[in-house]
Formats: C-alpha cells, sequence, structure tokens
C-alpha cells in the first residue's frame, strides 16, 4: 500500500546528510509463497520466535501498539504498515494531545535523511487507511503538523500467546497481497473462517460489487496454515472457454494433466491432497464449476473449495452465504460525524475519499449527505468506493445531489482492476450478459417498479400473451438467484426489490427496447386493482 509513486520535488537544506525525494515505504509484507511446483512437496516453515518478556504496550480503540517487537495489532491479528508510518505512529502515540510539528516526525521516521513533506503525508494517509476510522486517532493541524487526539492505556505485557499472522506456519499459497482493509465484515470473516474448514465446500454468493472476492481472499488468507498443500486461487473470469476450466485449474496448481482428460487426470492428482481451492467468479461457467466441484468433492478426501459466484452452484453439499451489502444510516437531516463512522459503508467511503483526497475529514455538515450517498448505493461496497473518487471533483453535498445518474457518474475505478470493476456500468455489463434473453426481458420490465413489489405483482404487470405468468414468475425465481433481485422476507408476504443500481441499469435498456411504454400501461392498469383490494380489506382488518 506504500509504492504508489508521487511527484519528487527539490528540498534544499544546510546539512551534511544525504538528500532524497521521495522514499516509498515497503509495507510488511505475507511470508513469500512457495512456487508453484512445489505444491505437492514443501511443508513450509514455522515463523513463530521465541516469547519475549514484559514489554510496554500502548493502547488505543481496539488496537495495542507494542513498540520493542515492531507490532500494530489489531486484536490479536497484525495489521500491516511499513516501518516509516510504524515510526510516525508510535511517536504520535507516544505523545498524545500534544502537537509534533512535520520536522520532528520527519527526523523520527527518516533519521539521518532529508526528505520532502510529501513523505510524510503519504505516511499519516497510509496510517488512517490501515486505522480505519483514522480520523479519530490522528488529526491535521493546519500549517503545524499532526495530533493523535484518542486516549491512550499505556500498559506492560507478556506475550501469551503468539500472535496469529506472526505464528502461521507459511504454507504454498498464490494468494494477492491485499493492500487495503476489509471493512464491515468482521462477524462474516469468523463465520466462514470457521465453517469452512468443517464443510469442505461453501458458495459466498452476491451481486457484483459487493465484495465477494474481498471476503473469499480474506478468509482463504485466514486459513493458510490449515491446509497441508496449501491455499490456491483460480480466478474463472479470465477463461476464454467455459470447459477449460479443469485445466485452469491443474495449471494454477502446477499439475500436468492431459487436456482430453483433464478432469479425471485432476481428481486422481489431489485424491491423498489437503488443500483449499478458492474459486472466484464462478458464474463466468456455473455448469463447469459446477460439475468440476461435484467430481472434487466426490473424489478426493481433504480437498476444500470456497468459491464466489452470483448464483449457487447447486451442488450437493453446497453451503450458500449470502454476502449482505454494508450497512448504513437511515435517513436524517441530523445525523452528525460520529453518528455516521459508526456505519461501514460510511467508513468505507470515507476511508477512500480520503484515498484520493489527501486529509479529508468527514465534517458534522457533510455526514447526512454522506449518508445518503450510501444509502442510495443500497451499501454496496464497489460503487460507494466509485462515488468516494468523485469527492474531489465534486465535494459530498454535490455529489449525493447528482447520484440519481449514478450510471453516468461512477466511473472512476482503479486501472489496475479488472474491466468489469472499472465502471458501475461494466459491473452491471457483465451480470446482464450472463443472463438468457427471457430473464434479460423480465429484468428489464421489473425496473418500472420504484420500490418493493410482490410475486404476484410481478407477474401481472409483466406476464402477456409471449410470456404468461407462470414463465414469468419462474424467471423472477432466477433473478433472485442470480443476485440481480433482492428478496426480502417477512412474517406476511415475501417483498422484491432491485438495488438502485441495478434499477437504474434495467431501466436504460428498458427504454432503449422500446417496451417502456407498454409496461407503464400495464403498470398504470394494475395499480387500481390493489387499491380496491386494499379498500375492500380495511373493514375486515379494522
Amino acid at each position: 500500500m506504500e509504492d504508489a509513486p508521487l511527484s519528487p520535488t527539490t528540498q534544499r537544506h544546510d546539512t551534511p546528510h544525504r538528500h532524497v525525494a521521495f522514499v516509498p515505504d515497503r509495507a510488511f509484507s505475507r511470508a513469500p509463497s512457495s512456487p508453484r511446483s512445489s505444491l505437492l512437496g514443501s511443508r513450509g516453515a514455522s515463523l513463530v520466535k521465541p516469547d519475549i518478556l514484559a514489554e510496554r504496550a500502548i493502547s488505543f480503540g481496539p488496537f495495542r501498539l507494542l513498540p520493542a517487537r515492531r507490532l500494530l495489532l489489531e486484536g490479536d491479528k497484525r495489521v500491516r504498515i511499513g516501518s516509516r508510518a510504524f515510526e510516525v505512529l508510535t511517536f504520535l502515540a507516544e505523545h498524545p494531545g500534544e502537537v509534533l510539528d512535520k520536522d520532528a516526525l520527519i527526523a523520527r521516521a527518516w533519521p539521518g535523511i532529508v526528505v520532502e513533506e510529501s513523505n510524510l503525508k503519504f505516511q499519516v494517509s497510509a496510517l488512517r487507511r490501515a486505522l480505519g476510522e483514522g480520523n479519530r486517532y490522528l488529526v491535521t493541524i493546519p500549517g503545524r503538523g499532526y495530533s493523535f487526539v484518542a486516549p491512550v492505556q499505556l500498559t506492560q505485557e507478556v506475550p501469551t500467546a503468539p500472535v496469529r499472522q506472526v505464528a502461521a506456519t507459511v504454507r504454498p499459497n498464490n494468494l494477492p497481497a491485499q493492500l487495503t482493509r476489509l471493512i464491515g465484515r468482521a462477524d462474516i470473516f469468523e463465520s466462514l473462517t470457521a465453517q469452512l474448514p468443517r464443510h469442505r465446500l461453501m458458495t459466498i454468493v452476491g451481486p457484483g460489487g459487493i465484495g465477494k472476492t474481498s471476503v473469499a481472499l480474506a478468509v482463504a488468507e485466514g486459513l493458510l496454515a490449515t491446509y497441508e498443500q496449501g491455499v490456491w486461487l483460480v480466478d474463472l473470469a479470465s477463461l476464454s472457454e467455459r470447459d477449460l476450466v479443469a485445466s485452469a485449474v491443474a495449471t494454477v496448481l502446477g499439475l500436468h494433466v492431459s487436456a482430453d482428460n483433464a478432469l479425471p487426470n485432476l481428481v486422481a492428482g489431489l485424491r491423498d491432497k489437503e488443500l483449499l481451492l478458492v474459486l472466484d467468479n464462478c458464474e463466468h461457467a456455473i455448469d463447469a464449476a459446477a460439475g468440476l466441484v461435484a467430481r472434487l468433492l466426490k473424489g478426493t478426501g481433504r480437498v476444500s473449495i470456497l468459491a464466489t459466484s452470483r448464483e449457487p452452484l447447486r451442488t450437493e453439499s453446497e453451503r450458500v452465504y449470502r454476502l449482505p451489502p454494508l450497512p448504513h444510516p437511515p435517513a436524517s437531516s441530523t445525523l452528525t460525524a460520529a453518528e455516521a463512522l459508526a456505519y461501514p459503508a460510511v467508513q468505507l467511503f470515507v476511508e477512500r475519499a480520503a484515498a484520493s483526497l489527501d486529509e479529508f475529514e468527514l465534517s458534522d455538515a457533510d455526514a447526512p449527505f454522506a449518508g445518503d450517498i450510501c444509502r442510495k448505493l443500497d451499501g454496496l461496497p464497489l460503487a460507494i468506493e466509485f462515488a468516494a473518487a468523485r469527492v474531489e471533483a465534486l465535494g459530498v453535498p454535490s455529489l449525493a445531489a447528482h447520484l440519481d445518474d449514478s450510471l453516468a457518474l461512477l466511473t472512476t475505478g482503479r486501472r489496475t482492476s479488472p474491466p468489469r470493476h472499472r465502471t458501475l456500468n461494466a459491473t452491471l455489463d457483465w451480470s446482464y450478459q450472463l443472463l438468457s434473453e427471457d430473464e434479460r426481458w423480465v429484468l428489464r420490465c421489473l425496473s418500472i417498479f420504484t420500490g418493493s413489489f410482490t410475486l404476484e405483482a410481478a407477474g401481472a404487470v409483466v406476464a402477456d400473451a409471449d410470456h404468461p405468468n407462470a414463465e414469468v414468475i419462474e424467471q423472477v425465481a432466477e433473478l433472485v438467484a442470480k443476485s440481480l433481485v433482492v428478496a426480502e422476507v417477512s412474517d406476511v408476504e415475501p417483498r422484491l426489490r432491485l438495488l438502485e443500481t441495478t434499477r437504474a441499469y434495467a431501466l436504460k435498456e428498458l427504454v432503449e427496447s422500446g417496451d417502456r411504454q407498454q409496461l407503464f400501461r400495464r403498470y398504470a392498469e394494475y395499480c387500481p386493482t390493489v387499491f380496491e383490494r386494499s379498500a375492500g380489506e380495511w373493514p375486515a382488518a379494522a
């Protein structure tokens, strides 16, 4: 997270020390992965260090700073920050409530080196991202420096158990380094890491952009020490031919299989192995992925599979976890920054805004607008990240006002992201193109509902001579399974709705199809029927 380039400038001081411009600092990284060819060999090595006697600890919020071991812990989990950022944090936390000027902080983090001020700003921004609600801990004092404002507690402690990620045995893997933290998913992470070793197949299901891959990678990394032959990520989205799923898995594992008998050879090669396969983006090749999973589970005894998909695999013994949106605040014109930051959706928005706009802090005046943004985007992490990238250009209130045209506005994704995640429209295109023609038609029709609706209403409005009611209901059920329609189950009757971003996309497609007027006419004819029925039920209810 500290390798992003900044434009160097020149700064001269009367000093005998050497001068550098921008000095990127390497973050703490995961122990190096074993080569793919070592999948069936090395057991790895232990990183456990001898216990250290009682040492000073600085505690604040959920964090513990252990200067002697150069560790920042959140609970028992190591927070990865670079050595320069660690020095800055330690110096600030050692002087809570004081304003430390920039020169003093630079001298602490870069002893004997003259660097430009942008280096310090970069490290402070990295710290704020690592701490999550970084503005709760570090504040900028304009023209002077920085201050650590959170209450701290100084203690002496003796390590009673090794830190989880320090003590983990290194297993072979190909997991990418995670450069951003997982927000609002702690309970889900704990649940999935506890369940997966007991249930060999789990599928994380949800709409595009909800964070399935991020959660799966965090769970996989948390289970690295569990599987003797390691943890292996296979991204199925990149396959040009769907019948190459087995060959793709074999390639990642470094196994040589015959193209004509790839699946049987793969099963044979893994029969006595203990490993975790992370099959990402299974919706791209859902039938082939389901077939592979079924054969692997039956033909091996210790291979576990964590899949991500926009719909379940529908195979035997599958446990499905539907990933919910990030919680966001209800509509409120009096929402304060502190109240808003209690919600993970707002935390993500603020953290990503600070990443693109240095020293961004959520004010009480902007808090209601930030809440509106997260609510309009249904707590969808990818959409919130796109929105946060627009804060620098529009500001928070103006961004909230312009979100009605979210598909046109939210187009600033990371250049390194897959093409389907570079704009919100591209993300929805990916899901839409995977649908059958009948499913696309029904999805377009459902966009006329501005809020929630019943299955009966969907059938009454969408069904026509070419699409009988029974077929429409079946297609709606498929759209629910594929995470494009949300089902809200209640004690009375299930309600259905489209996420606002999905509805905007489907409505655009409906307009382009030329069917909008016909659908709105049917909708207008259906509404009086509902009102009459409701009026007839009022006396009985009374």
